[in-house]
């Protein structure tokens, strides 16, 4: 099996680390998006526990998406 990483995989860490360091508020709109693709495009099928935290961030995700789309039409 291969396990290098892609430059995918590189930038969703780095997008996860900036998550992990300052939340989902203190990313701009278009980082949300482009970890959004990245998590749903990665596969966790190994892993039911991983499949379920990737589910849980996907709707933290969506949340922020449209929290940060509502407070851009509105200001």
């Amino acid at each position: 099996m291969d396990y290098r990483l892609t430059p995918d995989d590189k930038e969703r860490v780095r997008l996860l680390g900036v998550v992990a360091k300052r939340g989902l508020k203190g990313m701009p709109l278009g980082d949300l998006r482009r970890l959004q693709s990245l998590v749903e495009k990665k596969d966790y099928g190994h892993s039911g526990k991983a499949e379920r935290s990737k589910k849980r961030l996907l709707a933290k995700l969506n949340s922020a998406i449209y929290e940060a789309e509502e407070g851009s039409r509105w200001a």
